[in-house]
């Protein structure tokens, strides 16, 4: 999908076309493609960056699951109201691996399989499975020789490697979601060739990288195939950028535009263009499933990898309050909720709102270790049964202390509002979380 660039940049590059009779001619790259195949190709780069994150923690390594505790989840924009539960899955034609699902009944969960591009495959759960909710399933590659287990439910994924996220709502009762959480187990057959993830650096989300992505294009391509159906013309666009980008004489031109204009356009269209705008939140109505959509796909990789569909989880995202003003951690803010905006009555499951910090989206940490409220959370109402929550760096006697989200004084921050299946009126775009008041 091509979104425009509301400043246009000048760059002579051009790309050498090689007819059959030989003759020459050149195209030149105009600034839309040059922005829509960085996009794209930034959005692979994110998922392999989170790869290597992943792997490189002490014990971590493919086909193992990994129980993490609860409260922590080491990935951007965190759902800290589940026990987590995530492993990189690895095969080859010739191995499967199995998952164990347990009986969860009472409280939400599910599933997530994202490809290596963070598409969603699937989610297993009692919605999208009705007559397999819990038992065996065995992941598979298209072309797969491998014998399974005949009562296992197959799952093929379109390339070698998927995500795995699972997710057990705590409700109030902790114990008893880990204990379920314990449950989910894995195990492989065969003995997969698992390749490394690409060499490309580790960059960070303060500085993006640059026209050096392009020089890791072919690694970052023809590890996973990609199944959106632009896929072919995109990664078409990819390579025709990257061979202007070996060339010293276009190079430095390519990099100024990708750094000068393409990089502020997109962290723009991530925060404030990436769904519907209301209330000063950005309601991401499209998620998991992309078609075409690759700068929507990108931006979730950004803001916070692995989205899941609309019909699991529908997400909304604040960097500003009610009146365009970037949130600061040194103000007092409020959000009131009345009978019409509570977001009690629009979910099937639950929801959650996390405060972030920026530009990495990580939680903020804050002495009474709160990093979110959700619908269990003992908020209290004023004499109208309402509900205001409020986000400040300290206490001051003006607020319960049970509404209190700690930002952190001086540093910008981000709030994420999640409804975990959502009703219609959240997917049709008709509720919006109220907006957010500063008070000093």
């Amino acid at each position: 999908m091509l979104h425009s660039l509301k400043r246009t940049f000048v760059v002579l590059l051009t790309v050498v076309v090689v007819e059959p009779a030989l003759a020459q001619q050149t195209t030149p790259l105009d600034d839309a493609t040059i922005a829509d195949a960085y996009v794209y190709l930034l959005g692979r780069a994110l998922v392999d960056r989170q790869e290597k994150t992943d792997i490189a923690e002490d014990g971590v390594d493919y086909n193992v699951i990994k129980y993490n505790p609860v409260g922590a989840a080491d990935f951007v924009n965190p759902n800290l109201d589940v026990a987590y539960l995530e492993a990189w899955i690895a095969v080859d034609d010739q191995s499967a691996v199995l998952l164990e699902v347990p009986q969860v009944e009472g409280r939400y969960y599910t599933v997530q399989i994202c490809d290596e591009w963070g598409n969603v495959v699937t989610n297993i759960n009692e919605r999208d499975y009705p007559l397999n909710p819990y038992g065996t399933y065995v992941f598979v590659t298209p072309d797969t020789v491998a014998e399974i287990p005949e009562a296992a439910v197959p799952v093929v994924l379109p390339s070698r490697k998927a995500k795995m996220l699972a997710r057990v709502e705590l409700q109030t009762d902790v114990e008893g979601a880990v204990s379920l959480q314990r449950q989910f187990t894995m195990s492989t057959l065969g003995e997969p060739a698992i390749s490394a993830p690409s060499s490309l650096p580790i960059f960070d989300n303060q500085s993006l990288i640059g026209v050096e992505i392009f020089d890791y294009s072919d690694e970052l391509l023809s590890a996973a195939l990609d199944s959106i159906p632009v896929a072919p013309q995109m990664q078409a666009k990819v390579r025709a950028v990257a061979r202007a980008a070996s060339d010293p004489t276009q190079r430095d031109a390519l990099a100024g535009a990708i750094l000068e204009t393409v990089i502020p356009q997109f962290l723009k269209f991530a925060v404030t263009e990436a769904g519907s705008f209301q209330n000063n939140w950005l309601g991401v109505l499209v998620g998991g499933i992309y078609g075409d959509d690759y700068w929507i796909r990108t931006a979730a990789n950004l803001v916070g990898i692995w989205a899941n569909t609309t019909h699991e989880v529908i997400y909304f995202v604040a960097t500003t309050d009610g009146n365009g003003k970037p949130l600061d951690g040194s103000s007092t803010y409020v959000i009131e909720f009345n009978e019409t905006s509570s977001p009690d009555a629009v979910v099937n499951g639950y929801w959650s709102v996390i405060l972030v910090d920026l530009p990495d989206y990580r939680v903020v940490p804050n002495a009474i270790d709160r990093f979110n409220f959700n619908s269990y959370s003992p908020l209290e109402k004023d004499a109208d049964s309402d509900v205001s929550m409020f986000i400040a760096p300290a206490e001051n006697g003006s607020f319960p202390s049970a509404n209190w989200l700690p930002s952190a004084e001086g540093k910008p921050f981000s709030l994420t509002f999640r409804t975990y299946v959502p009703k219609e009126i959240v997917k049709a775009g008709n509720w919006f979380p109220p907006k957010i008041r500063k008070l000093n």
